[in-house]
């Protein structure tokens, strides 16, 4: 008879333990989008709830008076997203356009980004002059990803009320991402969500990548996001 499974094979047997790595992503089969003469992009993305077109909305009225700055949201089967931001007033309308993904948020992001770059390209036909384009993913979960072919950054947001285990649970969006958000901190009390686990995790799993724990309810314009974002704008725009 075989001797029994050690729990080390690297066969096919059955009894070992599988392992994912959290800081693994799918290839990425398009190539990193070309930057001279167009908008830096600034994809969002993050679970359902976590508060991405809050924080876009924070974005868009505290960045709109320093950067020219347009939108794009997906969602699945509707424009909800796109529809809260015009009543909001966060941008004139024209300057939000809407994607209609109709399929896992995360694959009109990283698989198949055709529909957002023809949104992007929209607007920038439309107003030529933008410095920025916020690309919100439709509420997918830890593991959606923007392609580097679609955007130059990404923010992933997660929230309190998710509980104190989502940093370190991983993920590519959590671990990968430029930066990561946890947000809703003022709910952190009453949810019994510890932030300095949520802080130390971070840190612990993403190594030198920035982390930003915020409260839209305490700061509105989402200021240290915003700084970082500008940061971004910057940093792209000085490379090419």
């Amino acid at each position: 008879m075989p001797p029994e499974d050690s729990g080390t094979q690297t066969g096919h047997g059955h009894g070992h333990l599988i392992s994912f790595d959290p800081t693994e992503t799918d290839h990425d089969h398009h190539l990193p989008a070309p930057t001279p003469g167009r908008a830096v992009r600034i994809g969002i993305g993050g679970p359902v709830g976590s508060g991405k077109t809050a924080l876009v909305a924070a974005l868009a009225r505290s960045l709109a008076g320093r950067v020219r700055l347009a939108v794009v949201t997906n969602d699945i089967y509707t424009t909800e997203d796109a529809d809260f931001l015009r009543r909001a007033g966060v941008l004139a309308p024209d300057r939000i356009e809407a994607v209609q993904t109709g399929c896992c948020p995360h694959t009109a992001i990283r698989d198949d980004i055709t529909a957002n770059l023809d949104a992007i390209d929209l607007l920038e036909d439309r107003f030529g002059d933008l410095d920025l384009v916020l690309v919100e993913s439709g509420g997918d979960n830890l593991t959606a990803v923007f392609s580097r072919g679609l955007v130059d950054r990404q923010i992933f947001v997660v929230d309190v009320a998710g509980g104190d285990k989502v940093p370190r649970k991983g993920g590519p969006g959590v671990t990968t991402a430029d930066l990561l958000v946890i947000n809703k901190t003022d709910l952190a009390p009453l949810v019994g969500a510890d932030l300095d686990v949520m802080r130390g995790d971070a840190a612990r799993i993403r190594g030198e990548l920035p982390v930003i724990a915020q409260s839209l309810v305490e700061d509105p314009g989402a200021g240290d996001v915003g700084a970082w974002v500008l940061e971004q704008v910057a940093a792209v725009r000085a490379v090419v």
